[in-house]
């Protein structure tokens, strides 16, 4: 079959692309087992890359500080040897054991992904936007003017930009945009801002500077167009109703975890995330693991490096599922060294 294929065959399907499915990926390749991800963005690095790629992460080993961005981006590369699939901007939707044993999952656009083992690294799970409450918001969604978040800043160079919001996505993204925006608008129903205070500090100088305009203590509460957003509709807690031309409208509330269809898999849930064994991380399903944010245990942390260490041990469980018959020696990286897989031929 060809690359182009809509059925694969690895030996552990892993569902989600976020660092700790991409670190599994090179866990799994020391013990020479092959990868294939699954997710829902359109590029691998979950959350640190769609959602704050410039955000500087303090907590990883050997590295004082690093960008999010440029973790995924080391993290892509250390995992490059072993030659890993990606199947991106589909969703999983379907996890159902085959006949033989193996799991199949199957997302909304029908891919089949056929492995021994599953290993679910979702993240929180499937992120929706919070949206503000505006009856017609759907009318100019899908590029007609309404975004929930920022996937290509070039998109928004040289036109009118409202933003809403008042956490860190909304200050980092109206810094950013600031520059090369015909003209930039940040709304807050509050007067103070819930994001770190040194974007604050900035978005206020951006304000002075008469960069931005900024409107606090009001909320977008219309939008108008034809076919394509031209309005937003400003209602203030003083000023009263107002309108204010606009090509794109950016409302940045964040984002809500929902599980997804991962909630009709048959495991074993407590509290919106996956119960399991802290022996190796598996679930109640046999050969399926939950490694990183989606899992749960006494004493969980939602950190990256707990993620990571959580993917390692689940690696060496999978070996046996997928080696039934083979004895696992486990070796150091720095005796061994690092050995790729041989180039992919196409089947």
């Amino acid at each position: 079959m060809g690359m182009d294929s809509k059925y694969i065959e690895t030996d552990i399907v892993i569902i989600g692309a976020g660092p700790v499915g991409l670190f599994a990926v090179f866990e799994a390749g020391l013990l020479k087992m092959r990868c294939h991800l699954i997710d829902t963005l359109p590029q691998p690095g979950g959350q640190l890359a769609e959602i704050y790629p410039k955000k500087p992460i303090y907590d990883i080993p050997g590295f004082p500080s690093i960008l999010a961005g440029d973790l995924v981006r080391n993290l892509l590369k250390q995992i490059e040897p072993f030659q890993p699939g990606y199947t991106l901007g589909e969703r999983a939707e379907v996890l159902e054991r085959q006949a033989d044993g193996r799991w199949r999952v199957i997302t909304e656009r029908g891919t089949v992904h056929v492995a021994p083992v599953v290993f679910i690294a979702g993240g929180l799970g499937a992120f929706e936007p919070r949206k503000p409450p505006i009856g017609n918001i759907g009318d100019y969604e899908n590029g007609r003017g309404v975004a929930y978040c920022v996937r290509n800043p070039e998109e928004f160079s040289g036109r009118r930009i409202v933003i809403a919001g008042g956490g860190d996505s909304a200050l980092d993204w109206t810094i950013y945009l600031a520059d090369d925006a015909a003209s930039l608008t940040l709304v807050h129903r509050r007067s103070e801002f819930r994001g770190a205070p040194d974007s604050v500090e900035k978005v206020q100088e951006l304000a002075r500077q008469g960069r931005i305009r900024l409107i606090t203590n009001a909320q977008v509460v219309g939008l108008k167009g034809n076919g394509r957003l031209e309005q937003v509709i400003i209602q203030h807690e003083t000023d009263g109703l107002f309108e204010v031309d606009t090509d794109y409208f950016l409302p940045l509330f964040g984002l809500t975890p929902k599980l997804g269809p991962i909630e009709h898999w048959g495991l074993e849930l407590k509290d919106g995330a996956i119960a399991v064994d802290t022996r190796d991380y598996s679930t109640n399903l046999p050969g399926v693991f939950a490694i990183g944010d989606i899992n749960t245990y006494p004493g969980k942390l939602k950190l990256i490096l707990c993620g990571f260490h959580e993917a390692t041990l689940a690696c060496q469980a999978a070996f046996k599922v997928v080696n039934p018959d083979k004895k696992l020696s486990f070796k150091y990286t720095t005796v061994t060294g690092i050995e790729g897989f041989p180039a992919k031929t196409p089947r």
